[in-house]
């Protein structure tokens, strides 16, 4: 893995994590397109489940969701992955649940969030194609964490108890705990 292919994190702080980002005008734009595939090879490297463009610094509606991160998150069920350019997200649902969110631009905590279980997301991939597809529980999660970036919103903003914020280290003993 190219070094210079990696992009540096965005970390809570920079302006342009609380910013709403712009529609991505032409997917087949070089700029676009390199962006694309310098924001997979850092989602990879850092083993994530997700990253938005925010996240490294661009203001475009654009996020990867990838099966990279189930090292940090053992419970991820993502199979592929994909490149989600001007997303529009609905609930399928009011039920909501709380789970563990971390983030890579916060690093070292993580945040019990509240999310509804069911969306329906409609986007164009890197090739133009428009999707509708829908995602459930922890998927679904991943996806309106994503999109809260292209919005200038952060997991935090979204948590119910400031008190459920806990370190990495705390979060993977309870995994090592259900063992």
């Amino acid at each position: 893995m190219s070094k210079e292919n990696l992009l540096e994190l965005t970390e809570l702080g920079s302006p342009i994590l609380r910013q709403k980002a712009k529609p991505v005008a032409n997917i087949f734009d070089d700029e676009v397109q390199r962006l694309i595939d310098k924001m997979l090879v850092t989602v990879k490297h850092e083993r994530g489940v997700g990253l938005a463009a925010p996240q490294v610094g661009e203001s475009l509606r654009l996020f990867i969701i990838s099966p990279e991160g189930k090292q940090r998150y053992p419970h991820c069920h993502v199979d592929e992955t994909l490149v989600v350019i001007n997303p529009q997200i609905k609930p399928l649902t009011n039920k909501t649940d709380s789970d563990w969110e971390g983030c890579l631009s916060i690093p070292g905590i993580r945040g019990k969030v509240p999310r509804v279980t069911g969306i329906e997301v409609s986007y164009l991939n890197r090739l133009g194609e428009h999707k509708i597809e829908q995602y459930f529980d922890f998927v679904a999660r991943i996806f309106l964490h994503e999109n809260d970036h292209l919005d200038g919103i952060v997991f935090l903003d979204r948590m119910s108890d400031p008190r459920k914020i806990i370190t990495d280290k705390e979060y993977i003993k309870l995994f090592d705990d259900d063992e």
